[in-house]
């Protein structure tokens, strides 16, 4: 065994309501515990700020146009993850040997190959009197990757500690889907991508025309009826944005404008529905090429709350794949991603990869992050 580290991964994900924050020790290769799990809501005004700025950012050329926007939301942002990792540096006796940073993204498109988070990591590592590691997607980027998904890895390694029964998907549901398939427990035998819009839909859906920031359980979707024409009308628009073939996706790839005429509850119950047959018709065509048995399908993340949705999923999937919770298996499904960039700062400490080819579609496995030494 080598070294053990311990790192506080920092996580905001892109449903932008505040952040996860996980301290784990690890060797970075095959051994990892975990120690504290907290989550921090954003207070009202850095979630307005950062859901009325991403309203104006749908292309690279937006980014320099609000800019001081950004830098004004960026230097808020930094300041809140600083107050939040004083705190919890004061419940642990553990020496935090660094800080995994992931900012949080404003802007991602893989045909351009552009991924812009925001988040001062040296301003981070002042406060905090901490090493930072951040930027961890820019050297996928660099080697022709699409700077996501990143938390494969550690996916992988959830699954071999907890010796979960194989061919298994980690199914996270966030603002945006992805999976991770794990054939073998070698290097070479696991498999990721976005699938398309987990809660991001919904989530828009109940912010522009309620208080709420989310469907608490999916109850909101439950009362309403799915209206059809609309749906399959969606589904067929949708196609045309998956043949694309991705490995990543970002929010703005994605609206709930064709619901607008709908009341709360139908349009809830259109999208959510919507949702859940892309996130299982993207998944069985990941799959398709992968193996013929049965999957095991362990779902984490904000979306596997949402009863209705994940009704709707177990209702469209063939019966051979079977749909379990990731907390089944005595794992938090709210902290794998903050976890993940715990671990993922460790290994880019140790010069490990963090991307792959068949994780992001870079040219090799390929080490990330940057380190801002304290």
């Amino acid at each position: 065994m080598g070294k053990i580290f311990t790192a506080l991964g920092l996580m905001s994900g892109t449903s932008g309501d505040g952040i996860d924050a996980s301290i784990i020790s690890s060797d970075g290769i095959d051994q990892y515990s975990e120690i504290i799990n907290e989550y921090f809501k954003y207070d009202e005004k850095i979630y307005e700020n950062l859901h009325n700025l991403r309203e104006k950012i749908f292309n690279f050329g937006d980014l320099k146009k609000n800019e001081k926007e950004i830098n004004n939301l960026e230097k808020e942002i930094t300041l809140f993850h600083a107050k939040i990792v004083n705190k919890i540096l004061e419940k642990t006796d553990k020496k935090i040997d660094f800080l995994g940073f992931h900012g949080q993204t404003i802007y991602h498109n893989s045909q351009e190959k552009i991924s812009k988070q925001i988040g001062n990591a040296s301003l981070l590592s002042q406060l905090t009197k901490r090493t930072v590691i951040y930027k961890f997607r820019q050297n996928d980027i660099n080697n022709g990757g699409e700077g996501a998904p990143l938390t494969p890895i550690f996916h992988r390694l959830i699954v071999k500690k907890k010796k979960i029964d194989l061919p298994v998907c980690i199914l996270n549901i966030g603002g945006i889907a992805n999976v991770t398939a794990i054939n073998e427990y070698d290097d070479n035998s696991f498999f990721s991508r976005d699938l398309g819009p987990g809660n991001c839909l919904i989530d828009e859906w109940l912010r522009d025309n309620t208080k709420n920031r989310f469907d608490q359980n999916g109850d909101i979707a439950n009362r309403g009826k799915i209206n059809e024409l609309i749906l399959n009308q969606a589904l067929d628009n949708f196609d045309n944005i998956f043949n694309q073939n991705s490995f990543s996706f970002d929010i703005k790839d994605f609206s709930c404008s064709f619901v607008r005429g709908l009341n709360i509850e139908d349009g809830a119950a259109t999208l959510t529905d919507l949702t859940g047959k892309i996130i299982v018709e993207r998944l069985l065509s990941f799959l398709s090429g992968k193996r013929k048995e049965s999957w095991n399908i362990l779902v984490c993340g904000g979306g596997r709350k949402n009863q209705t949705l994940i009704k709707r999923i177990k209702d469209t999937i063939p019966n051979s794949f079977e749909i379990k919770s990731i907390d089944d298996f005595e794992i938090d499904g709210d902290f794998v991603e903050s976890q993940a960039f715990a671990f993922l700062a460790i290994r880019s400490v140790l010069k490990l990869p963090i991307s792959f080819p068949e994780t992001t579609g870079c040219n090799k496995p390929t080490p990330g992050g940057v380190l801002i030494k304290y």
